[in-house]
């Protein structure tokens, strides 16, 4: 509680004005806070945290006898690259540094590497890569690479669909869908394709990312990231100088 007191001059002292002492008693308050504080602590429900639930691959194993057979019939490989502004040079340590992407590009090709010397002079006639983008849904529609790694995961997002529609509807709880949709995603009996994610030197964090993402997006268990080779390299600088002459 709050008081008021008040004092004058001394004894034998006539005071021209007296002076007026305000003393706040804040102990009720603190005791009013404390209950607060409990009461809040006893009433509030704790929010489970919202995270990521991320589609890691899968450690089976597979048979040497059947690895180029699996490689040959369900392996895609997607190969990252970007376009790029001129090199600036760094005014402060005097490096190079590589210009800002002005485009993203993806290249693809299904199973094995396949390149055509038809008129045996050294030179690719034909291959099997072809370009793309990454591409949002149009009308519910997959477009570019998605449509790709969509269409080959077919039968996996078909049944993990199904489970969506149980838990949007309240059927499985939270965590027997989760556990459900592992075991399709990892269900050898279902057609299940094989992603190779390769970067060129030029590719962008944001391509990489993108790549990332759409291996959650079509449910894929069984990706990796490599490195690229001599053959991923020709078959890029044959399709790049086939679009030039476009």
């Amino acid at each position: 509680m709050a008081q008021i007191e008040q004092s004058s001059g001394g004894k034998g002292k006539k005071s021209r004005q007296k002076k007026m002492t305000i003393h706040v008693d804040f102990t009720p308050m603190v005791d009013m806070n404390m209950l607060l504080i409990t009461f809040f602590m006893l009433c509030t429900t704790m929010i489970k945290s919202q995270t990521l639930q991320i589609s890691l691959p899968s450690n089976e194993k597979v048979d040497k006898t059947e690895q180029n057979k699996v490689k040959q019939s369900e392996a895609i490989t997607i190969i990252l690259d970007s376009e790029r502004h001129a090199d600036v040079k760094d005014e402060l340590t005097g490096k190079m540094l590589k210009g800002q992407v002005k485009k993203n590009l993806v290249y693809y090709y299904e199973g094995q590497p396949n390149i055509v010397d038809e008129n045996k002079d050294g030179l690719i006639d034909a291959n099997n890569m072809n370009e793309t983008e990454f591409l949002p849904n149009s009308g519910g529609v997959p477009q570019g690479i998605r449509e790709i790694i969509h269409d080959r995961n077919k039968q996996v997002i078909e049944k993990i669909n199904v489970l969506k529609e149980q838990w949007r509807d309240k059927k499985l709880s939270d965590e027997e869908y989760q556990k459900r949709a592992k075991e399709i995603r990892n269900d050898s009996t279902l057609t299940r394709p094989i992603v190779i994610i390769k970067a060129t030197p030029n590719a962008s964090y944001e391509n990489l990312i993108g790549a990332l993402d759409e291996m959650q997006i079509n449910s894929i268990s069984r990706y990796q990231i490599d490195r690229m080779n001599a053959t991923d390299s020709a078959l890029m600088m044959d399709i790049k100088a086939k679009n030039l002459r476009k």
